[in-house]
């Protein structure tokens, strides 16, 4: 063995990688076995290193030291890597799987016929790999495509890794801006942070001090205050009061606050954001949402007031022969809701679990379809459309769906200019709808047609900013319905009746019910009880009680995402139980992948046609193609590694993700450590999710907090007030 030099001096080592053991996209920190010049033995090598592939030539300098643990390993205080120049080293290299469509075996073809040239070849004579058994026009095209791609990401990733920032939204960082992305970051970092999901503008300002941009550069404190408020749509609001915004960015950008009302005015006049007041308090909106709040009101106000599509239909007529056609006897709440429904241009439609809210639907549905309305049903999740067309017998689609995505700009090919063809159009699970999605489908929707908006007002609001159902209903611009009756038969659910009264401030029946029941409390006091009786409900007592499967048919839903029962945690603990990876398996952005998962798409795809909540099954991880292959209701999707930080793994998921879905069996942790999360709302819509069973599993404590508190925090929003404004203004007819 080489003897052990002294700590303090340098060394100069080059040679092959011949395996990366370990590589953190995150950070660059990296543990490589290399075949070093004038050692006989493979070498340990630590260090940093933006991207690193087996094959490539590295020259590093550092030193030797004795790890306890590991043994003797060479420590690089700098590494720098080039592409490989043997035939043994291109081999492995291609064969590592950095480029899609290339695995070991085309690897060895490549390198057989086309010896040291194969790099050139990929780049400047394509369609030559052709010429390899195997390699058609689609695997050669990827093949060139994957490296023309990774010649550019690679750049990425050493201009950020120089500047200190890990490198994992590099392929993101490509998608987003292409070849140009070095000089767009050059030019102005913050872009980073409003483009990039996973980026914010802490790592954007780090790139941005290291390029030397100052700490007080109008740049910079313009960029923190958009930052402010896009944490603040984050939260559900449309702006910030004026007075919270100032000190906010103040604290976050360290700079005096005369700057930060410079910038302000800047951005004002700019027209990025705009000032206006909420009631009294003098609020500062992000432009887009303030156009969006002010355009829903318009065009619903307009639609409101318009005439009707279809003739006068007698309800004393429609009615009875509706009740024939579904085989129901409408109660008097039913009959009042339809009436109503079929002489107005707007309307909405509002109750709780068992209802009857869908009976209503299926009826106006029943009613307009006999008389040759054309109708238009959507909802704003896939699962949600899903369950509407089942329920009602008419076709739903998802509101993305129905406005056509056109991918390549990512808005819709639906608007004003090319309206939807309809008489009535539905939208159910409204209290889902944020502002921006709803500014498109009321755009979309035909100055001549009825629009009728159902949702439950008393689950939370949406993910994105606003409260467009909540401020619907309190404005009075539009009829509501609010329905309460809770009929016959849901009346036997304990789900239903532990929903009723969670919303009305009665803590539920927490006590063992009868053999039946699809309502339970599990008591557990600490963490680790509560994880464990998860786990054994999930794995095996609910399956072998109910027949159900636990990974498709169950699902946990956790108050929040942090904490040991958060979602992220239970996640890694059920994955482990239901699912133990195999040798097929891919880790990324700190999750691990393989076939069998349950996974949850995190953000809108609009090419592979897969959004926000979408839950789906991995079907293949192929280390060949350096792809993961997903099943989304029945419909194949294919992710590139580089892309997997749209999915995480969905075994337990946030409630406020599960709004719009509904699954067989409903497990819910409830613990006083998610003290912030606890509200009534959340706890409401967490026990609606559930169809057949619902288990709340931890404290009676935690379940009484929940219940009591309404105190569900304020969203900032003007909405409302253009609705009343409006309303008021609207000549008497």
């Amino acid at each position: 063995m080489k003897p052990q030099p002294e700590p303090s001096s340098r060394e100069v080592l080059a040679g092959l990688v011949e395996r990366v053991t370990y590589h953190n996209d995150g950070n660059g920190y990296c543990v490589l076995r290399i075949k070093a010049r004038g050692h006989r033995e493979l070498v340990t090598v630590v260090g940093h290193a933006a991207v690193i592939s087996a094959g490539e030539w590295i020259t590093a300098l550092g030193e030797w030291v004795n790890d306890r643990t590991h043994g003797q390993q060479y420590r690089a205080k700098f590494l720098k890597t080039s592409e490989p120049t043997s035939l043994d080293g291109i081999e492995k290299y291609l064969g590592s799987g950095m480029i899609r469509g290339i695995g070991p075996v085309y690897a060895k073809k490549l390198v057989r016929a086309f010896g040291e040239k194969v790099f050139d070849t990929i780049e400047a004579e394509p369609e030559r790999l052709r010429e390899v058994t195997g390699i058609g026009p689609v695997r050669a095209y990827r093949i060139a495509a994957a490296w023309a791609e990774q010649k550019i990401v690679r750049e990425i990733m050493v201009f950020l890794h120089s500047n200190g920032v890990g490198t994992a939204r590099a392929v993101r960082i490509y998608k987003t801006y292409g070849a140009d992305a070095v000089q767009v970051m050059t030019e102005n970092p913050y872009r980073l942070a409003r483009d990039i999901r996973g980026i914010g503008f802490k790592t954007a300002d780090a790139i941005a001090m290291k390029l030397g941009i100052e700490k007080t550069a109008m740049i910079r404190i313009r960029a923190g205050i958009s930052y402010a408020l896009t944490e603040a749509m984050d939260e559900g609001h449309c702006g910030l009061p004026t007075d919270e915004l100032v000190p906010l960015a103040e604290k976050l950008l360290e700079v005096p606050v005369e700057l930060v009302r410079i910038a302000l005015d800047l951005e004002r006049t700019e027209g990025t954001v705009i000032a206006d007041s909420v009631g009294e308090t003098s609020c500062v909106f992000l432009a887009g949402l303030h156009r969006a709040e002010r355009s829903i009101a318009e065009r619903l106000i307009r639609l409101a007031n318009g005439t009707l599509p279809w003739p006068w239909i007698n309800p004393d007529k429609a009615l009875p022969w509706v009740e024939e056609r579904i085989g129901l006897t409408l109660a008097g709440s039913q009959m009042a809701a339809i009436r109503l429904a079929l002489m107005s241009k707007a309307l909405v439609m509002t109750g709780g679990p068992g209802v009857g809210k869908t009976t209503i639907v299926k009826g106006i549905l029943r009613i307009l379809a006999a008389k040759g309305a054309r109708l238009l049903l959507c909802a704003p999740t896939g699962r949600a459309a899903k369950r509407m067309t089942e329920a009602t017998g008419f076709e739903a689609r998802t509101i993305h769906r129905l406005l056509e995505v056109d991918p390549k700009g990512g808005g819709f090919k639906r608007g004003e200019d090319n309206p939807l063809d309809c008489d009535l159009l539905v939208v159910d699970e409204a209290s889902m709808v944020d502002v921006m999605l709803m500014q498109s489908l009321i755009k979309a929707a035909p100055d001549k047609s009825a629009l009728l908006i159902v949702g439950d007002i008393d689950q939370l609001p949406s993910v994105g900013p606003g409260q467009v159902l909540a401020d619907v209903i309190s404005s009075g611009a539009v009829p509501v319905v609010r329905l309460t009756e809770v009929f016959r038969q849901a009346a036997q659910s304990r789900i239903i009746i532990s929903a009723h009264r969670i919303n009305h401030g009665v803590i539920p029946d927490l006590s063992l019910p009868g053999t039946d029941s699809d309502f339970y409390f599990v008591q557990a006091d600490d963490l680790e009880t509560v994880v464990q009786r998860i786990i054994e409900l999930v794995k095996t007592r609910i399956p072998n009680r109910f027949g159900l499967d636990p990974i498709r048919d169950i699902q946990v839903l956790c108050p929040m995402n942090r904490g040991g029962v958060g979602a992220r945690s239970l996640n890694i603990e059920l994955q482990t139980a239901l699912n133990p990876a195999g040798e097929r398996k891919v880790e990324r952005f700190g999750w691990t992948f393989a076939p069998g998962d349950k996974v949850m798409q995190i953000e809108n795809d609009y090419d592979k046609e897969v959004y926000n909540g979408d839950i789906g099954y991995i079907d293949d991880v192929s280390f060949e193609d350096s792809e993961l292959t997903a099943s989304f209701d029945g419909r194949t999707v294919i992710y590139g590694f580089g892309e997997l930080d749209t999915l995480v793994p969905a075994y337990a998921a946030t409630i406020h993700k599960s709004q719009g879905s509904e699954y067989l069996a409903v497990v819910i942790p409830v613990m006083t450590q998610h003290y912030t999360m606890l509200q009534r709302n959340l706890l409401y819509t967490g026990v609606t999710r559930g169809k057949k069973l619902v288990v709340l599993v931890g404290q009676k404590k935690a379940v009484a907090i929940a219940v009591r508190n309404v105190s569900g925090r304020r969203r900032w929003s003007k909405l409302n007030e253009w609705l009343v404004s409006r309303t008021l203004s609207m000549p008497i007819r």
